[in-house]
């Protein structure tokens, strides 16, 4: 099955909505021509409705970095899929490592935002990885199967290809280091057959990302790899050039 790459942009806590706004206006003739792969930007809550009017009508995306599970409530300071679906949003990154750590998010409560993003009709992106202590120990592939078979758990086996799961080896963000083209194609894989074990058919449909310092120098050689099928992109999202180089190593 032919699986159309995704390059999304993690732009974390950066870009106000001026900065936003003009980096879109960069990145838009830049990806203009881009065939056969899908881009997104996933910004913060005060830059997504300048996005979604500035990408109206292209190819690029906008997903939002973060959701609450439930659909409203007294949950001071907190988005709801239904939120974010009223703004046009495409989607939501969720569990990234930073949210893990740094705010607590749980698997049990990420299998509620994974299902509450879909049935709002969001495409959830589930991040899933391994600490330096973790793959140092041979705990990766526990690691991941806790994260995706948790984080998966209440999504109906039809949907599962709905999902997009990035791979993110948390001690290769923001650090310089990358995984080897062999550790990501490996894990990259083991997420699959984790999905396999439910749907054979779904697990052919679901799109993998890496996430990990991936940047133009590097994107061509994970790219392709079999069973990886674009990236969560950090650092090097935040200039459109270097968003653009990624987007022409997926194409």
């Amino acid at each position: 099955m032919s699986r159309t790459p995704l390059i999304a942009g993690n732009w974390k806590m950066h870009k106000t909505v001026e900065e936003a706004e003009d980096f879109i206006q960069g990145l838009l003739p830049r990806v203009y021509a881009a065939d056969g792969v899908d881009v997104g930007l996933c910004a913060p809550f005060t830059a997504l409705t300048a996005l979604i009017d500035s990408t109206r009508g292209s190819r690029v995306e906008v997903y939002a970095q973060n959701m609450h599970q439930a659909e409203s409530g007294a949950f001071t300071g907190e988005i709801s899929a239904g939120m974010l679906a009223e703004l046009e949003v495409h989607g939501a990154v969720l569990g990234h490592s930073e949210r893990r750590e740094h705010f607590g998010e749980t698997d049990a409560a990420l299998a509620e935002k994974v299902v509450a993003a879909l049935g709002a009709e969001l495409r959830p992106i589930l991040c899933v990885g391994e600490s330096q202590a973790e793959r140092e120990g041979g705990r990766m592939e526990e690691k991941l199967r806790t994260q995706v078979t948790e984080g998966l758990a209440k999504v109906p086996d039809e949907q599962l290809g709905d999902v997009v799961i990035a791979y993110e080896p948390i001690w290769a963000i923001g650090t310089g280091l990358t995984a080897s083209p062999e550790q990501a194609q490996e894990a990259c894989a083991y997420v699959r057959s984790l999905v396999a074990e439910r749907s054979a058919e779904q697990a052919e449909r679901l799109r993998v990302l890496y996430g990990g310092s991936m940047k133009p120098e590097n994107a061509a050689e994970l790219l392709a790899l079999p069973d990886c099928d674009g990236g969560l992109i950090g650092g090097a999202s935040l200039d459109p050039e270097s968003l653009g180089a990624i987007v022409d190593a997926a194409g």
